[in-house]
Order: C-alpha cells, then structure tokens, then sequence
C-alpha cells in the first residue's frame, strides 16, 4: 500500500512538473533533471529516466517519458521499485494556464511493481514524506490505463519471487469524485479479475468513510465469484474495512477486517461469518483410488510474510470435495506458523474436533493433526479425502499424525504418528465374504467384486494403527457381521495406496449373528488381499496348509461336522436344494441337489466338500487302508452312518492314511 502511494506521488509529482515546464518552454534535457531533482525531494525516492523525454502539442498537449525506473536509495536488496517502458500523460492547455494542471489520459505501458517481503514486522517503520506534498500545485487525473504491468512480491535473502502478470487496469475518476478501477491479470497460472467501485470524499480522506464495492474472481482459489460492500476507513498506516457484507456464489457473508500496512509485513485481522464458503483445492490427476497421489509440488512459505489472526465460520464450508457444516475456525498466522482450531465441525451426519498447525519457516515444511471424529459417515468422507468407496458405515475415529513435504504424494509417504478406527452399522462395498470363500475355493479374486447386490454387512468394523513413513499397520484388525467374522493383521502403505493384509473369514452357522461364539466355521486357511486398494488381488495362502495337512484335515473335518452333519445348520445353504434338506433332516448324505437351489456356497461346491468331508469321517471309523484316492470329478458316495453312533476316533495308522489322503484332496480341491 505504501509503496502504491509512494509510485502514485511520484507519477504526480512528473506530472506537474512536466507541465510547468512545458508551458515555459524548458528544453527537454533540463526538463527530466529538474523532474528527477522534484520525485526526489517530495518522496525521497531516486526517478532515472534511461530514455528520452517528449514533449508533443499536437493532436493535444501530452509528455512522454520512456525507460523510467524509480529506485530506494535506502534499500540494497530491490534496484528498481517501479520500472514502465513508457508513461505518457495528455494534459489540458487551459489547466496549465490556471495553474492546476489536468491530465485527461495517463497511459503507463509496461510497468513493473516490485514489492518488498518481509519475515520480520518492523516494530517502529521509518516514516515517509506525505505522498501530497505540502504548498504544491494540485492536479487531477481523469482516466489511467495500464498495459502489461507485473506486480513481483520478492525477498531476495530467502529468494522467494511470487508474481502477478500479464496486469491490465483501468481506472476512471468522475467528476463527482466516483472512482471505477476495473481490471485483470494471472496469478500462480490462474487468471483475476476485480472491480472496485468507490467514491472518494473531499480531502483530507483520512479517518472518514469512503463506501466501497468490491468484485472478485479467482477461480485457482474461489469457487464462485465474490461480491461484497464496505465502509472503508484510513487511520494512519490501518486500512480499516467496516460493516463488510455480500456474497460469495450463492451464499451471503457479513463482518470485518483491517489490514496494518505500517511495515513491508502486513498484519491482518478478520472475523467473517458465511453462509457457505467455498475454496477450490486442485487435485493434480483424476480423483479415483486408482490414480497416485499428486506429485504436484505447492509452496507455502508465502505464510512467512504476513501475520493475521482470523475468524471464520460457516453454514457450509467446502473444500474440493470436502463438505462440512457447520465450520467454526479459530486460526492465527505468526512467524510463519499457523495454528488452526477446528471445534464441533459438522461432517458428514457426524462432527469433529481438531487442531492443525502447519509451519513453513523451513524449506522441508512440516504439519501436524490431531482430530476426533464421532459419529461421521465413512462413505463420502473416505471418499473425499482418500478417493476410497469401499467402506461404509458410522465412523468413530482419533487421529494424531504428522507429516512433511511439498506434495501430496510426500505428505502421504512421510506420515508418522497413530490412529484407531471403529465402523458400525455399515457394509464393506463390493466384497461378499461367503461367496469369496466359495469363489477362493476355485481361483483367486481379481480386485474387489464390483456391484451393488455384493456387499458383507458389518455390526462392528475396528483397528488401530501406528504410522510410520506412510506404512501404516495393524494386528487387530476386527469384523462382526451378521453371518461372518473376521480377524487379521496388515499394512497399509498410504503413499502408494497399496494394502497387504492377512485375513481369516469365517461363517456364524447361526441366525442368532455373533451370540454364538462356538459356532463361526472358516476356510480354514489365511486369506491374503494384496495390491491396490482400489482393486487387490484376494486368494488362499496355501504354503500354510500344505505344510500341516493334519491341521487342515482336522479343521475341514470340523467344518464337514457343522455344515453336513447330522445338526448342520448350512447343510441347505451350502449343499442346496434337496441336498441342504437332507442335511437338515440328519441325513449324511453330503450330495446335494445343486440344482434346486444354489445355496449360501453353491451346490455343485456343497456337493464335492460333502462327498469330501464325509469320506474323511468315513474313513476315520474304518480299519486302515493301503491308499485312497477321490478323483474329483467322481467322488465316491459314502457309506450312511448311524445317527445314533458318532465316528471313532482315528487311529495312529488312520491319521496316517488321512494325511495321505488329505494332501490330494487339498491339491484337487485348491489346483495344487
């Protein structure tokens, strides 16, 4: 601001002299010396003039300077605090003659403002010569363009350079004192646009009302245009905007704020209320779980050169894809440190508490988080955040994490710290545990099973993690549902989004759900989900099983026991048709008519596991054999036992030849 008055009074100060001069007669070359001698007394700052100086009477009097730089003797780090390639001012003949010098036209072609940054508030700034002057001839401007103009906010010691460019303004003053200043440029490669609309009081301005409005768009940064009325007031080096209010898109706002522009490091104050903000966040690819994280770099060390301290609250607060209501946000920015209060945030049919602090004093900047969240939907929260729709249902979680970077890809890849989940009421999308136990049983799984009708209820979904460098890992990892369970451990890499877990399913082979604890029936082998999170690859880990047939005979027996015997409560489900009746009737036959009924497992499944198991609790009760061998294609039909005697136990030899056995029924059954 100060630097804008300074420019402003040396245009002003060019411009009278240029035109007493010119009435006079002076020749050029002692006309840019007794200019340069003039901008320096009234500002203090040092005007060179590299090019030549004009002066024209026709088609109308106007003079022009060419190559112009104005220079901070007192600054050794800036040169040039405005160059142009060209200011050329049309003055009328007859305001010369009064000696108030009007300029109808004042075009600056070129122009490049540099404004200093500063890390540090200067507690006591030098004063500088008002921009007026005192005892000096008056004048007036009525139209000012600019073409081309660059605004560089620059601090060469940390070699910071921010620009605005490609800045075309035009600027309008009536003669009832109505300002119109309307204009465009590019910022950080999205474009600006703004309109001030002001009328300025009889002078002096200071300490009195000037009603102003405001248009911006910046559509980088805004989602929606942004209007907005103020009673601006100057007191001093405050710039003082009072009974703000209008409207950002389709939501009004109201409050105030004041800018201290005493120092090269302002200082902003604020307290706005909105009914709905709205805030772009630009996503560097695609917002699926199939795209990597961006690698986009963003540099926040712009938050070293302001301080400020703000209060914002919304109706609705949106931020990329993120939506909360209501947002009530307590944040101070000093010495390149912000803190953020987030408190009862409204989230997704839930709310949250947080705290975020973000420091950029360093090249390497560093953020930490710590949030409660109680009662949120997964769903499109996961979605928003992490561009994950697997998971859904009323999330309670606490998170306490840090990170650094410049980027998405390495925020997520430096995570550090810990996190504890749990998931009610809800569904894991796209994945039916009882049809993968079935589906395992044939081939492994390619990604999660896409469709709507394929979903696995869950009571309770919960793990807790510790993070460290963006590998993430749980041993607790705990589902409930209604028909299955299942535990696990596992990582989750949140850099790459690639997960590896080490599950094991199981079936409740009771309606009653989770009140039975002695009934869940798995697989019998860990189940394995690696790759992608948008889409792993699920299959059996066989090595395990292959290792200690026994133990695996041992628990496809128990499973044969629950699901065809003689109380099988999935001898139906599994088996299907006729077959799941016979089951429930107590017959042990495992054959079930597949064809009239697919069942939970599928009949022509149910009917080999059952012609399976039961040959094992067969052969159990039998003397030992030389070998036995169950092609799969033709099992063998079992011999009925009588429901009133259970199997013997196995002898030594007997588990001998199981074993044996059980190695080929598992190579059949798994393709091993």
């Amino acid at each position: 601001m100060r630097a804008l008055k300074i420019a402003g009074a040396a245009i002003g100060t060019v411009i009278v002299v240029i035109a007493l001069l010119a009435v006079i007669g002076i020749p050029s070359g002692f006309l840019t010396s007794a200019i340069q001698d003039r901008v320096e007394r009234q500002t203090g700052y040092r005007l060179a003039i590299n090019g030549s100086a004009k002066i024209s009477l026709w088609p109308s009097l106007n003079i022009t300077l060419n190559d112009i730089a104005l220079q901070d003797p007192k600054d050794r780090e800036i040169n040039n605090r405005l160059t142009a390639s060209s200011i050329r001012a049309d003055v009328t003949l007859a305001s010369l003659w009064s000696g108030q010098p009007h300029v109808t036209d004042l075009l600056i072609v070129r122009p490049v403002l540099t404004m200093p940054l500063q890390r540090v508030r200067e507690p006591n700034p030098p004063a500088r010569n008002s921009a007026a002057g005192t005892g000096e001839a008056k004048f007036g401007i009525e139209h000012v363009s600019v073409t081309g103009g660059t605004i560089v906010f620059s601090n060469v010691r940390d070699r910071v350079e921010g620009r605005i460019e490609a800045v075309n303004a035009d600027m309008a003053v009536g003669s009832d004192r109505k300002i119109v200043i309307s204009g465009n440029g590019r910022g950080g490669g999205q474009p600006l646009k703004f309109e001030i609309k002001a009328t300025a009081p009889a002078a002096p301005i200071e300490r009195q009302n000037i009603p102003t409005e405001i248009a911006f768009e910046a559509p980088g940064l805004l989602q929606a245009p942004l209007s907005a009325r103020t009673e601006v007031r100057l007191s001093g080096a405050v710039v003082m905007f009072n009974g703000v209010s209008g409207t950002l898109g389709d939501g009004g706002f109201n409050g105030w704020a004041s800018v201290d522009v005493a120092s090269n490091k302002p200082l902003v104050k604020l307290d706005i209320d909105f009914q709905k903000l709205s805030l772009a966040m630009e996503r560097g690819q695609a917002g699926t779980a199939a795209q990597p994280w961006s690698s986009a770099t963003f540099d926040l060390i712009g938050l070293n050169y302001v301080d400020a301290q703000a209060k914002i609250s919304a109706a609705e607060l949106n931020i990329g894809d993120g939506r909360f209501a209501p947002a009530a946000i307590e944040a101070t920015l000093m010495s390149g440190v912000l803190k953020a209060r987030l408190a009862n945030l409204g989230a997704y049919e839930g709310n949250a508490n947080g705290d975020l602090a973000i420091d950029v004093t360093t090249s390497n900047q560093t953020y930490a988080l710590g949030a409660d969240l109680n009662n949120v939907r997964a769903l499109p929260l996961l979605r928003s955040l992490a561009d994950f729709d697997k998971l859904d249902g009323r999330m309670q979680a606490k998170i306490a994490v840090r990170s650094s970077g410049n980027s998405q890809r390495a925020i997520m890849g430096n995570m550090s710290g810990t996190a504890f989940a749990v998931f009610r009421d809800g569904a894991i999308r796209g994945l039916n545990v009882a049809q993968m136990i079935r589906s395992l049983t044939t081939s492994p799984l390619s990604g999660w099973q896409e469709g709507d009708q394929l979903a696995t209820d869950l009571s309770q979904l919960s793990a807790s993690f510790k993070i460290d460098k963006g590998q993430a890992v749980t041993t607790d990892l705990n589902l409930v549902g209604p028909l299955v369970k299942m535990t696990g451990v596992g990582t989750i890499d949140l850099g790459t989004k690639m997960i590896g877990f080490r599950v094991e399913p199981k079936l409740v082979l009771t309606t009653e759900g989770q009140g039975r604890t002695s009934d869940p029936v798995g697989l019998g082998i860990p189940v394995m989900i690696e790759g992608p999170w948008n889409g792993p690859r699920i299959y059996p880990e066989m090595q395990g099983m292959l290792d200690n047939p026994e133990a695996a005979y041992a628990k496809l027996r128990e499973m044969g026991k629950g699901l065809f015997g003689p109380n099988g409560a999935l001898g139906g489900l599994l088996g299907g048709g006729q077959g799941g009746a016979d089951a429930q009737g107590g017959s042990t036959n495992g054959q079930g008519q597949s064809g009239q009924g697919g069942g939970l497992l599928g009949g022509q499944l149910g009917e080999t596991i059952g012609n399976l198991i039961q040959q094992g609790l067969n052969g159990a009760a039998q003397p030992p054999r030389p070998s036995r061998s169950i092609p799969p294609a033709q099992p063998q039909q079992p011999e009925p036992q009588p429901q009133s005697a259970p199997p013997s136990p196995p002898s030594d030899n007997g588990d001998t030849q199981d074993s044996q056995a059980m190695n080929e029924v598992l190579r059949q059954l798994f393709k091993r």
